[in-house]
């Protein structure tokens, strides 16, 4: 073989090999080992790992698998899109007294296919040290969680959020959220805690109850103690996500929503004015018209604009992005949330990114 004929094998193998990594999705994970601290015997302990999809194609958790039988997996279902996020929870029960270590392993169409958690801790009969299993603290109670955010539903579903309580001040406790709203049913398990127990309060989402599709945001209150007031160091920030119906979904030749970009990068802008602006193409890929339901933002310094709500097969729409980041509220997410009715993609989040990370991912 001559010299350029083994110049064209390689270049033409280099490409090969080089096609498929230029269009890949990418799963990245918050923290790959989780030390979960002292586990108390016998109770069973639910917890998450975060997983970001940092590719250019949908992500898809195909399968989560534990090292031991004592750990039960649930995750993500749903495609995620490129930059989204998803979570893999996993509920352990602790059979077994003395340290631990266990390893998860997550199956994707991402490479490698297969990757490996771990999480750790150390099972006792009495728990002892609450910071580490519940670090959030509310005077003298802890817990595992400071918001709370429901998975997303469909009406007539009624997911359910788990967050543990612990008692450390000295007498007994009722673990009690104030000011939910009326589709939110909680229930404290025990109903009193002893000092130095701990519990969970188990909140159920009545998603008949909700009255439009999208995001709903409310604060509710953690009672401290009895006669507990509300306020700014005791209130703890609730969302729920209602998506269309099922059967609105159900389309043998759906529509498919493809966004120009669903991570906004002002940071250049912002840094030498106050407002800037960004246009995003939406693109129906799919074979029936594209209707996007609802479009909503969360932070009074972003403003946003659409050209068209249904979108037919093979045309595109714009949508105008502005901030202007004297507004920006650093308590509220800098993301944009569109609901629609493709299957594959009934919501799509869009998020901002600006000088202020802090803020930009909330």
């Amino acid at each position: 073989m001559s010299r350029f004929s083994s110049f064209v094998v390689l270049l033409y193998v280099s490409a090969t090999l080089a096609t498929p990594l230029s269009a890949q999705s990418r799963l990245l994970v918050e923290n790959e080992t989780l030390e979960l601290g002292q586990v108390q015997w016998k109770h069973p302990l639910t917890f998450e790992y975060s997983v970001a999809n940092d590719g250019n194609q949908p992500l898809v958790l195909t399968e989560v698998s534990t090292s031991c039988e004592c750990a039960v997996a649930d995750w993500t279902k749903n495609a995620i899109v490129p930059g989204g996020k998803g979570t893999i929870t996993l509920t352990f029960q602790p059979d077994m007294l003395g340290r631990f270590e266990k390893y998860v392993g997550v199956y994707s169409n991402a490479e490698p296919h297969l990757q490996y958690f771990r999480f750790t801790g150390t099972v006792v009969e009495q728990v002892t040290d609450f910071a580490r299993t519940h670090p959030f603290e509310f005077g003298r109670v802890r817990l595992t969680a400071n918001a709370i955010e429901f998975p997303d539903a469909h009406r007539d579903e009624h997911p359910e959020v788990t967050i543990g309580v612990a008692n450390q001040s000295g007498a007994a406790y009722e673990p009690v959220l104030m000011h939910l709203p009326s589709y939110i049913q909680q229930t404290a398990i025990p109903a009193v805690l002893q000092a130095g127990e701990q519990g969970i309060i188990k909140l159920t989402l009545q998603s008949e109850r909700l009255d439009d599709l999208g995001l709903m945001q409310e604060t509710v209150y953690l009672s401290r103690f009895e006669g507990d007031k509300v306020g700014d160091d005791n209130e703890i920030p609730l969302s729920a996500v209602l998506l269309p119906d099922a059967s609105m979904l159900k389309n043998d030749n759906p529509p498919t929503i493809q966004l120009s970009e669903t991570e906004v990068d002002l940071r250049a802008t912002l840094a030498k004015k106050n407002k800037a602006s960004h246009n995003i193409t939406i693109r129906n890929t799919g074979a029936s018209p594209l209707t996007i339901a609802k479009l909503q933002v969360f932070n009074p310094a972003v403003e946003v604009s659409l050209r068209k709500t249904v979108v037919n097969p093979g045309e595109s729409t714009r949508l105008r992005v502005k901030l202007d980041k004297r507004h920006i509220r650093r308590q509220m997410p800098l993301r944009i949330l569109l609901i629609t009715d493709d299957p594959q993609h009934p919501k799509v989040t869009i998020n901002i990114r600006t000088n202020d990370d802090e803020s930009s991912r909330k």
